[in-house]
């Protein structure tokens, strides 16, 4: 990266290593961003490329021309502009920026190829290189620990709902003892081999799940285990330290309920989070992290502010802090565990000359919070996904007629040939509308779906168009081409499906379908359907 502060430039030549060990340039993919200053306040911004013609992508190393002009340029242009204070520390504040670039781009080389065979339905870009990033931030903050601390032996972790497991993965690769546990086992995890050391097992907070023998607990996303992850890590032992990476918002007993309205959301979780941390006798650093996620900042508990001898007074600190969430929330006490009752609370925990009876503060029982909901060990699928074939092609075929019958009706006109063609486009309605019109049976099942009949909807894409909280009989003639609008893996995606269903208009429109055979993408018939090639892919893979 070449810099040239007094011309408003900065100039990328890539480079790339040949079978010699050789660093070259490649040429064909040289940028530049150019600030020039036009007058008085008024500056420009621009990317600047010697050979677009040649400009080589690959999606990962590379990025698109497109995406440097459109996107790159209008984030620069933000960014040169904004003033805004931020409500969080800038991005790696805890670790070495240079370190971590280094280290991120030899692992992003590392695992790239998972990318290409990820088996879960997730975006595998997103999800890979998150956990590049995360295991990057991880590596470098243990290898500064192991400095400070003069330890010479690689730290060992839990991974406390660890999804898809990659993070366990790398960390496993890299020389980190380890283990990741789930509610529920992925597909993926058969993919990795016996060194990648992966639980399926549900976690209830409690003196069943401690870690005494571990030196970090991590919480990556981990949802309703979130706030325990500080307490189960003090109460594993003193020299056990956690991360975590809240993202959906859970108290300790079940969804977090805001308190604060001059906070957004997330900065409200995110302190109560960091609150738990030090009732629990951690200092906690807050750092963000540099991963393609709206949810990027880490609350870390590495040291503590307490000498190991007070252990015993901060454990009746945590149990008064839980307790006074707990009744907060309206939730009733369980004397069995160590809870104090009382009848009111302002949800921080005790003066720390207060103290409990002692029947009350002792964690004898299992769990510490009875009642605690862990995730359903089988993800219930509520997207309309798993509803019969036979049912749904009924109701698409009511509202379908519903539309088409609507007065006054629509037609749309072309010229082909000299020939007027008028095909019928039906009416739009609202959801409102088209609901008014379906029976109560159909509605009652409809709505135990998530997003019900507006979803059930949009999944049939081929015969519907939903905009603005109105239905539509989609026009295949006034779909865009695919190239043009959509990127490279799905226009791949669209060709490897063409043809492979049957045609709905062709079948059950009054006026067949509005695009003739060769252009139509799905099958006039049986004779032209093809055998899927995704599904080829799959068993495959």
């Amino acid at each position: 990266i070449f810099s040239d502060v007094y011309n408003g430039t900065v100039t990328f030549l890539p480079l790339e290593e040949n079978s010699e060990g050789k660093c070259l340039i490649k040429k064909c993919n040289i940028y530049q961003i150019q600030l020039k200053h036009i007058k008085d306040e008024e500056w420009s911004v621009s990317v600047v490329v010697p050979f677009p013609e040649d400009w080589f992508s690959d999606g990962i190393a590379y990025p698109k021309l497109a995406w440097l002009g459109n996107e790159l340029l209008s984030k620069l242009a933000k960014w040169s502009v904004e003033q805004k204070p931020s409500e969080f520390k800038s991005t790696l504040s805890l670790i070495s920026v240079a370190k971590y670039s280094k280290v991120y781009q030899d692992l992003k080389e590392k695992y790239k190829e998972m990318v290409k065979v990820w088996p879960e339905v997730t975006d595998p870009e997103k999800f890979v290189y998150e956990d590049v990033a995360i295991a990057t931030y991880l590596l470098i903050l243990w290898e500064e620990e192991r400095k400070e601390k003069g330890l010479t032996k690689k730290q060992s972790f839990v991974d406390l709902g660890c999804g898809n497991g990659l993070l366990v993965h790398i960390l496993n690769n890299e020389g980190h003892s380890g283990r990741g546990i789930d509610v529920r086992r992925r597909k993926i995890w058969d993919m990795y081999g016996p060194e990648t050391h992966l639980e399926e097992s549900t976690i209830m907070p409690g003196d069943s799940h401690l870690f005494p023998d571990t030196d970090w607990l991590i919480g990556n996303h981990s949802d309703e285990l979130t706030p325990w992850i500080p307490v189960i890590a003090a109460r594993s032992s003193y020299s056990c330290c956690y991360f975590v990476l809240p993202c959906c918002f859970f108290d300790f007993h079940g969804k977090y309920s805001r308190r604060q309205s001059k906070k957004t959301q997330y900065r409200e979780y995110l302190d109560f989070i960091a609150q738990v941390g030090f009732v629990c006798g951690f200092h906690v650093e807050e750092d963000c992290l540099r991963i393609p996620s709206t949810k990027r900042v880490s609350l870390i508990g590495k040291n503590r502010i307490y000498p190991p001898t007070e252990s015993a007074l901060i454990d009746k600190q945590i149990t008064q802090f839980i307790n006074n969430r707990r009744t907060c929330t309206g939730i009733t006490c369980d004397r069995r565990v160590g809870f104090n009752h009382k009848d009111h609370c302002d949800g921080v925990c005790e003066e720390a000359g207060s103290e409990l009876p002692a029947d009350e503060t002792e964690t004898a029982g299992t769990t510490w919070m009875p009642g605690f909901q862990p995730r359903e060990k089988v993800e219930q699928i509520r997207n309309c996904a798993s509803l019969p074939r036979e049912f749904v092609d009924e109701v698409v075929l009511n509202v379908a007629n519903l539309l088409l019958n609507a007065t006054p009706q629509k037609s749309y006109s072309n010229m082909q040939g000299g020939n007027m063609n008028s095909w019928n486009q039906g009416e739009s309605l609202s959801l409102k509308e088209v609901a008014e019109h379906l029976n109560k049976e159909t509605l009652k099942r409809l709505k135990s779906e998530y997003g019900g009949l507006q979803t059930l909807l949009k999944n049939n894409h081929q015969v519907f168009e939903v905009l603005n909280g109105r239905v539509h009989i989609r026009d295949w003639r006034k779909e865009k081409p695919s190239s043009k609008t959509k990127p490279e893996a799905k226009r791949r995606l669209s060709a490897e499906a063409f043809k492979t269903r049957l045609c709905w208009f062709f079948i059950h429109h009054p006026d067949g379908c509005s695009l003739p055979s060769e252009s139509c993408p799905y099958a006039h018939g049986t004779e032209e359907l093809r055998q899927s090639q995704i599904i080829k892919k799959k068993k495959h893979i």
